[in-house]
């Protein structure tokens, strides 16, 4: 017989949190989080993301065991503002048995119907800057920070219960070697002359505190365009600021200014925290800060986690100047391979940017849809 339980308190959330590190023991793919970082996510007190959106998280029991989670989430700005009757879910895990999974979507279902939702889309998160989508191919990649990993019998168990995909998201990689500057190195320098543009590079963090709120801006006029996008707010812009800036190596994060200083190109790429997190096994103390730490200075992986170009400047050519700033940044630290994290399938604009580094698709995943009678 299955149970199925809501998670409130500090010990039933982190039981939440752990049930993947048994799912998947041993696997050499799956990338654990940080148990701290999971619990402080899933805190309405500190996430922000709960100023506009409301979020119950449930554990599937079978003989006492836990044999399966979900979280069920409404994000009150996509309902409200953007008229998208939906209720999602997120953080989805279960052992190969298609009954836990149904006990756990009618969770999802009962808050949907409750709010007069018209469909249930998942799995994803809270905002855009969560991990999205299902896995469908590339179960033997390493996952990354930013996305799930998990087993192939998921997309089977959503199609099984009449689902079908909304959303594709593909991942790729390619060596740093297939970058040859010659390509666009005289079109960036055209391109600064022409727009009257300049490369703005960082050593320290708290040279480039000053431009983030600016940044947010510009990735919510970037990729406003995008399906399902939700704008960040103001309270959480500075929460991702605190929580994530410094991870992030100052001269990995690239900015384009105009002649008046406004922002109008950023990108942000992370050094590769996957073998890090496996070898941390959820946990900062003792050793795992220490293994995060070596990975920001000396992993010679690095993972594109953000690029935005203002709407004016889309299709102009502007990533040739990023592209720039990074091979000089890449060559110092003798980066060998470069990964794009999760990009729409149907968003031709971003992979035409990066044709000329042959990438190799590594990953495909989904979110699969059901409307709700």
């Amino acid at each position: 017989m299955i149970t199925i339980q809501e998670a409130k308190t500090k010990k039933e959330l982190t039981a939440y949190i752990k049930f993947p590190f048994s799912l998947y023991k041993d696997n050499p793919y799956w990338v654990p989080p940080i148990i701290a970082d999971e619990l402080e996510t899933f805190d309405k007190t500190k996430n922000p993301a709960f100023e506009n959106a409301e979020a119950y998280f449930y554990l599937a029991y079978r003989n006492n065991q836990v044999v399966g989670r979900i979280a069920a989430i409404i994000n009150w700005e996509e309902v409200n503002n953007q008229e998208k009757k939906k209720v999602r879910f997120g953080w989805f895990d279960v052992i190969d048995d298609i009954e836990v999974t149904k006990a756990l979507l009618e969770k999802v279902y009962e808050l949907g119907r409750k709010n007069a939702l018209e469909y249930v889309e998942g799995p994803m998160g809270f905002s855009n800057l969560d991990k999205v989508g299902v896995l469908t191919e590339g179960f033997s990649e390493l996952g990354t920070m930013v996305t799930w990993y998990n087993h192939s019998y998921y997309a089977q168990h959503f199609e099984k219960l009449g689902y079908v995909q909304e959303k594709e998201y593909i991942e790729s990689k390619f060596p740093f070697k297939n970058v040859k500057v010659e390509a666009f190195d005289k079109a960036q320098d055209l391109i600064k002359r022409r727009y009257q543009l300049k490369a703005l590079n960082f050593k320290k963090t708290k040279d480039v505190m000053p431009y983030v709120d600016k940044m947010f801006d510009l990735f919510n006029a970037s990729y406003a365009n995008l399906s399902s996008f939700v704008a960040i707010s103001d309270v959480q812009k500075a929460y991702f600021k605190k929580k994530y800036l410094s991870f992030i190596n100052p001269e990995y994060i690239k900015f384009v200014e105009d002649k008046d200083h406004n922002l109008v190109a950023f990108a942000i790429v992370m050094p590769s925290f996957s073998e890090a997190l496996q070898k941390a096994n959820g946990k900062l103390f003792p050793f795992g800060f220490y293994h995060l730490l070596n990975a920001r200075n000396n992993s010679k992986d690095v993972a594109f986690y953000l690029i935005g170009v203002h709407p004016d400047y889309q299709k102009k050519g502007v990533h040739a100047v990023i592209f720039k700033e990074y091979h000089t940044t890449f060559t110092e630290k003798g980066i060998e391979n470069c990964i794009r994290t999760p990009e729409l399938a149907d968003n031709h604009a971003i992979h035409a940017i990066w044709k000329n580094f042959d990438p190799k698709i590594t990953c495909r995943r989904k979110t699969f849809r059901k409307d709700l009678s």
